[in-house]
Formats: structure tokens, sequence, C-alpha cells
């Protein structure tokens, strides 16, 4: 199954294409309203239904009802009169970080808890709500979102490059394609990592029975994902839990998340992925307590996007920037530092 969700312009009477998919070529037959409501977020399967009455569920090019069953291969189009929300973008005076800024771009520091760009449930208070606010005119990328270069999970922290003119936007486009950026996480994740470092190398793509996950594909299935490279190396062993450094040679969604959890270290608190339940450790009462509480001071997967590195569009000067790990990610890894040393654990 593949997405998309874009704007169409193809003599369809001022219709806009919201969700785009292709089925599997395993696809079982299964009622076309059943089969969206695994593919669409918070829809309802009376509000699919509804759409599909009003003729706006379309196979194939052809309008079907709710009770057609699809098919391998069929190519599904969902479409409504009014654009996707994600491109009625409302400028809001949202306070920005801002660690770099010349006339070609900037650099910002994201804060964990802020979308990058609206979406399904995410209509305002994103960083592009704020760029179209603080700034004019910033070009497209090819989703039509303003300035935006790359992005990063809405709770995972750090920096993102934006771009401020259309040779900027080409220009660092292309250097995230050909992989020439630089990007390092720090991720604190489940379990003792052996390795003092390592490659994961597997394709990832969307999980087939969960669309808000991603996963590793191997083997007859790797076709299903797409090339997905993370080296990482251990920076402190803390017992139950380990801080790696990540860096990435390509950028597919979720790959941190995906890859560390694929070599069994799913990264702390990653509700999404199973990391917010105690993977490593003990049974004692005192150390589910003290897991507890690791949680409320860091409520989110402890990721953060350090650094981030690459070639200035107009001077060529390569430029390399470096963020604090923010403090609820700080405390964290200090309860744990405290007890592995208290218990006496590994602790590099």
């Amino acid at each position: 199954m593949s997405e998309e969700t874009i704007p169409i312009d193809d003599n369809d009477d001022e219709l806009y294409e919201h969700h785009a998919f292709t089925a599997e070529k395993g696809q079982q037959p299964l009622r076309i309203d059943k089969y969206l409501m695994n593919f669409i977020e918070n829809a309802t399967r009376n509000k699919i239904q509804t759409a599909a009455k009003n003729g706006s569920i379309y196979v194939n090019d052809v309008p079907v009802k709710s009770n057609y069953k699809v098919k391998p291969f069929d190519h599904i189009r969902v479409l409504f009169e009014h654009p996707p929300y994600e491109y009625l973008l409302t400028p809001e005076n949202i306070p920005l970080d801002i660690v770099y800024e010349d006339d070609q771009l900037l650099v910002v520091n994201k804060p964990a808890g802020m979308v990058v760009h609206p979406g399904h449930g995410n209509y305002s208070g994103t960083l592009i709500n704020a760029l179209t606010y603080h700034f004019e005119s910033l070009p497209n990328n090819s989703s039509n979102r303003p300035g935006l270069v790359h992005r990063i999970d809405k709770d995972t922290s750090g920096l993102l490059v934006i771009a401020k003119t259309e040779e900027a936007m080409a220009h660092l486009s292309k250097q995230f394609f050909h992989k020439t950026s630089e990007r390092e996480y720090v991720a604190l994740v489940w379990g003792h990592i052996e390795e003092d470092e390592g490659t994961i190398e597997g394709n990832i793509g969307r999980h087939p029975k969960n669309r808000l996950q991603n996963t590793v594909f191997e083997g007859d299935d790797a076709d299903k994902g797409k090339p997905a490279v993370t080296h990482y190396k251990v920076l402190e062993r803390l017992g139950y839990v380990t801080l790696v450094s990540c860096k990435l040679e390509t950028g597919r969604t979720h790959q941190i998340r995906v890859h560390m959890k694929h070599i069994g270290h799913t990264l702390f608190n990653d509700e999404r992925y199973g990391g917010e339940r105690i993977l490593k450790g003990t049974t004692f009462t005192k150390y589910k307590q003290f897991v507890e509480n690791c949680f409320k001071v860091l409520p989110r997967q402890a990721l953060h996007a350090k650094t981030l590195g690459f070639q200035h569009p107009k001077t060529g000067a390569f430029l390399s920037f470096s963020s604090e790990i923010p403090e609820d990610m700080q405390e964290c890894i200090e309860k744990w530092r405290q007890y592995a040393k208290h218990q006496d654990m590994d602790v590099d």
C-alpha cells in the first residue's frame, strides 16, 4: 500500500485528492469502508460510508459504494470539494528558537511536542504555521510546504534547516537527497548494547497492519521498503538502558526508532513502538516506580536531533550546528545514571 496527500488538478470539477492508496498484490477481498478505516487516521466507518455515498471515493478512477471489495493493485482515491486542511495554512505568532539566520536560510531548534507541518489532527501550532508568520514568501518544497527541507517527528527535539529562497531550497534538498548533509541524533534506548558501535541496514516501509508505524522489510519482502542506513555509537551504558549517538545516511520516516527497535533496543518511552513499557530490568516494585518516574520526567521518546551540518547554498562553506540535549531528556538520563551507580551496574 502506498499513500500520498497532494492536491490534484486533472479536470475533476474542483475536487481535491485527500488520500491515495494502491492495494498490495496480496490484498484479500475486503469492503472498502473497512479497508480505509485501517489506513486513514481518525476515520470512522460512518464517515467513510458517507464519503462513498457522496461519490467521493474512487477506485481506478470510478466512484464506488462502501460495499465495494478492494482487490490487489486497486488504485483508491478519496476526493472532496475542499483542499486538504494541511494546505490551508494560517500564519501564527509562535516564538521560534533561531540558532542561525542569513538571507538564504535559517536553522531552528524545534522543541519536543511541536509538529513540523500541518496534517491529520494537527492543523495549527506547527512549525510551518510559525514560519509563515515570521517570514514572507518562503519557497515551497515538492510537497507544497513552505521552507521545509527535511523534518523530525513531533516528539523529537532538535535542529532543522529552513530554506528562505528557491536557490537554497534546491541546493539543500539536493544535499539531503545525495546524503552529503550530516545529522547526528542522541537517543536513550532500552537494553545493554554490547558493541561499542555498529551499522543498521534494513529497508523501511509502512507496517502492513498498523499504518501509524513503519517497519523493516527483509528477504523476499525487502522491495516493500526503501533502503535505510543508520550508524550508531554507544555514548554511555546505564544498566538497563544505553545512551547512543545515531548518524543517518538516509532519512526515512521514524528511521532511528524503527532501526533501533529492529535490533532489539526500542527507544525509551517511545509509545508508538512499544517503548513506554518496561522492556528490561527487574520485577521489583521499587524498580517499576523508578521507571514510571522516568516516564513522567520525559513524557516522550528519548530522541534529540543534536547536530546538523550542510554546505551553504551561496558561499559553499560547510556549516555545522549543535544543540544542547533538552532538560527533560537530561533529567531522565541523570536519573538512570544515578540508578545504575547505586545498583553497581555497568556504567561507562
